[in-house]
């Protein structure tokens, strides 16, 4: 398929990585929704200490939280319709994504109320996954398939 840029050709793998990313970060935004509107339901799976930890969240880390998970999502909605302003967006998410973990992890005791091995390898891998994805939209705006 060529997009609208020079008759360059948008790669197959664009459209799984964009799909895949809408999900990933989808479940993100499922994950922020729920503990925003503090669902007893889904907050049951958390200690005392834990809700305690997300709802005292400094309102400029919820916001951080906020643009690291929907910028996830819009970015890669644009990535699928090959705008170029998915490397911007994911970009940023990523950026918002690491401040949000080093808040959590260092400037606070996060580290202590949610950093259990597999908490804290989730976290990295989101980490990974959102910096690779930046990375993928930055690479092909650079290639000329997003316009």
């Amino acid at each position: 398929m060529l997009n609208n840029q020079d008759n360059v050709k948008t790669p197959w793998h664009l459209y799984i990585v964009a799909v895949v990313g809408v999900l990933w970060n989808s479940g993100g935004g499922f994950d922020y929704y729920m503990t925003q509107t503090k669902s007893a339901d889904y907050m049951a799976q958390f200690t005392p200490a834990q809700l305690e930890f997300f709802y005292a969240m400094p309102t400029f880390i919820v916001c951080c939280w906020a643009i690291a998970v929907w910028g996830g999502v819009l970015g890669c909605l644009l990535l699928l319709l090959q705008k170029k302003w998915a490397a911007p967006v994911l970009l940023l998410s990523w950026i918002c994504m690491t401040i949000t973990a080093v808040r959590n992890y260092v400037f606070s005791n996060g580290m202590e109320v949610i950093g259990d091995p597999i908490s804290l390898a989730f976290t990295a891998t989101i980490f990974i996954i959102a910096g690779l994805l930046a990375w993928y939209a930055h690479s092909l705006n650079k290639a000329g398939v997003l316009s």
